[in-house]
């Protein structure tokens, strides 16, 4: 081994382990800088636009997008909380004023109105053998639910200043990004040791998936929890606007998804009728609010990304179970860059060479 060699595997050591403990002090603050790389990509010909409208000037075009995504996220998460503890109150004055009208007395004869009424009005009748005061158990249940509302929102509050480290080390991170994410990017793109034309494959697939996922999750989610919000309100369904933000906020879930908060809804209104009311909501969640997501996400992420729909869906799945909700993100992204990897090859490495031209005589 000549000494240049001796020094290169030196230096390639060093920087290794340099790199290891960095990952090491930087792994506490990955989610929320992986989050406010995602915005960032996103917004980021807002960024440019802005910063052109203010004559260039792009700390004053970084900090006022910083400020307006902190308000977007702020404003809807306090108002949530504050709604989600209103109404469990709400509810459970509703459930108290119910079982002292007679309501639990008269479930047993309303059950028996219903499909599988006497089997249910059976099941009612060992139950309330069993527990003795139907009412009492109603209205502690009823109690112990709101409860347990109000003590996670206070567990929340107890965990806020994690929460609130993690949201400021994101702001913070999204304004230097904004602010600094060119230089950063040509930096990054200068010292990837790849060709010109695969840097350009990779980083173009990337920035076409991160783009596509966002809108297809993000727009698929607001137009299902805004078409359930719909049938929420013309139902006369207690509570439509807090369900209808928790229907756009499980809606990304592949698993339940909207039909967590549609279904019980229409539970709810199949028990105190009219029994149309609950068919209807039934219908409308089946058949049009489930079905934007069956088709509204494949086609604003598949076409976006061209990424077969298959591969799609087990790599949401997958993200979901390995990194959690930016799963969503990631396992999309990570399918993107390893089918533009697999193209690479076939192209440069699978593909034959052009025969030799013909041999010409004298």
């Amino acid at each position: 081994m000549t000494r240049q060699q001796l020094f290169a595997v030196c230096f390639f050591a060093i920087l290794l382990v340099l790199l290891y403990q960095i990952a090491i002090v930087f792994r506490p603050f990955l989610l929320p800088v992986l989050w406010a790389m995602i915005l960032a990509q996103v917004t980021f010909p807002l960024h440019i636009r802005l910063t052109t409208f203010l004559r260039g000037r792009a700390t004053a075009s970084a900090a006022l997008l910083t400020v307006g995504i902190m308000a977007l996220v702020v404003a809807p998460v306090v108002f949530l909380t504050f709604l989600l503890v209103h109404e469990a109150g709400i509810a459970y004055d509703a459930i108290n004023v119910w079982v002292q009208s007679g309501g639990a007395k008269r479930l047993p004869g309303e059950l028996s109105r219903l499909p599988l009424g006497r089997l249910a009005q059976e099941l009612i009748g060992r139950f309330v053998h069993a527990y003795g005061d139907l009412d009492a158990f109603l209205l502690q249940s009823a109690k112990a639910l709101s409860g347990f509302v109000v003590e996670q929102v206070a567990s929340l509050a107890k965990n806020a200043f994690l929460l609130v480290a993690n949201f400021l080390v994101m702001i913070i991170t999204l304004f230097f990004f904004f602010k600094d994410g060119s230089r950063l990017f040509q930096g990054l793109y200068r010292i990837i040791p790849l060709e010109e034309t695969h840097k350009q494959k990779i980083f173009g697939r990337l920035d076409q998936t991160v783009t596509a996922v966002v809108k297809g999750v993000v727009i698929t989610a607001i137009v299902q929890g805004l078409l359930a919000g719909i049938a929420y309100a013309v139902l006369d369904v207690p509570f439509p606007v807090f369900l209808m933000a928790l229907t756009i906020v499980l809606a990304p879930l592949p698993f339940g998804g909207t039909a967590l908060v549609w279904g019980p809804v229409a539970l709810y209104l199949f028990w105190v009728g009219p029994l149309w009311k609950a068919i209807a909501m039934l219908a409308w969640g089946a058949g049009v609010v489930t079905m934007v997501d069956n088709v509204l996400r494949p086609l604003l992420i598949g076409k976006g990304a061209k990424l077969p729909v298959l591969f799609l869906f087990f790599s949401i799945l997958g993200g979901l179970a390995a990194y959690g909700l930016i799963g969503l993100f990631l396992g999309p992204i990570l399918l993107a860059i390893l089918l533009t990897a697999i193209q690479i090859y076939r192209e440069d490495y699978l593909s034959e060479p052009p025969p030799p031209p013909p041999a010409t005589t004298a």
